[in-house]
């Protein structure tokens, strides 16, 4: 018998009325740029409002990793405040564990299509096309010479053309004027420093004798009165910290050997302390 193929079901159109209820969010394949001679992908990262069809953030980076969602993600919260739901695909960056604990501690409900199936997040896809067939050829007859280029001419198109042109869906209305109507719903997020530290990644180590912890094959010494201890390590590109009841409490500093050799290190209080007279005084 050969395999049955299950029919799709029907899709209706939906929308929700109200700003931030729910953000779409995926990735994208950008154009090839000529950077020093050499082509290089890009990959636009994005969200948008359900509601407005309005674009919170959107980026161009040189990679598909996490890194470039943590950016987009946190950009968005602060420019557009925050919605009840976001709404990805199944991707490995969508289901990053620092996006999961950033999600709980703002109270936002992540929610994952099912694989293989684009046509569900119908919005996201929509405003790529509009990129792909507005932005693009923007781009033909003077092309990006670095990333960064790329972005300001994006960021420049997104505010003067997308955001302020009537979209076919909101009745002849701009995403900025539906948005911007109903801004006095919007719960903002003004701590940027609490939004830095609940987006770094995080493990959990059990501090040595000398007062060091192994991370990502690093050494790193850490406070002695955590020694014996198992410790919350949150970190980036930037550094490691040390984190007690959701406070950053210390800086975890990487071990150089090199340097190391010539500091005199404090003695654990759990070592052993030997006897007297040694084995003779026995």
């Amino acid at each position: 018998m050969g395999k049955e193929i299950l029919p799709i079901p029907e899709r209706k159109r939906f929308a929700y009325d109200q700003v931030n209820e729910l953000w779409q969010g995926d990735l994208s394949h950008g154009p090839l740029i000529r950077v020093n001679g050499k082509t290089q992908k890009t990959f636009l990262i994005a969200y948008i409002d359900d509601c407005s069809r309005v674009v919170p953030y959107a980026q161009f980076f040189s990679s598909e990793k996490f890194d470039g969602l943590r950016i987009v993600t946190k950009e968005a919260l602060l420019r557009y405040g925050k919605p009840k739901r976001i709404y990805s695909d199944n991707g490995k960056i969508y289901r990053a564990e620092p996006l999961q604990y950033a999600c709980a501690e703002l109270g936002i409900t992540l929610i994952h299509t099912q694989p293989y199936d684009p046509q569900s997040k119908g919005k996201i896809e929509r405003f790529f096309r509009t990129v792909q067939t507005r932005f693009y050829p923007l781009l033909e007859m003077n092309s990006p010479k670095s990333l960064e280029e790329l972005n300001e001419r994006f960021w420049k198109w997104l505010e003067e053309d997308y955001h302020r042109k009537p979209h076919a869906s909101l009745n002849g209305k701009t995403p900025h004027e539906v948005f911007q109507s109903q801004v006095h719903l919007v719960s903002f997020v003004e701590d940027s420093d609490w939004l830095d530290s609940i987006f770094l990644k995080r493990e959990y180590r059990k501090v040595k004798a000398d007062g060091t912890v192994t991370l990502n094959k690093q050494l790193y010494e850490v406070p002695s009165r955590f020694i014996g201890q198992s410790i919350e390590l949150r970190y980036d590109e930037q550094g490691v910290y040390v984190y007690e009841d959701g406070q950053r409490v210390a800086e975890a500093v990487l071990v150089r050997f090199e340097d190391n050799a010539y500091v005199k290190r404090h003695r654990s209080p759990f070592a052993a302390v030997p006897v007297e007279g040694g084995e003779n005084d026995v």
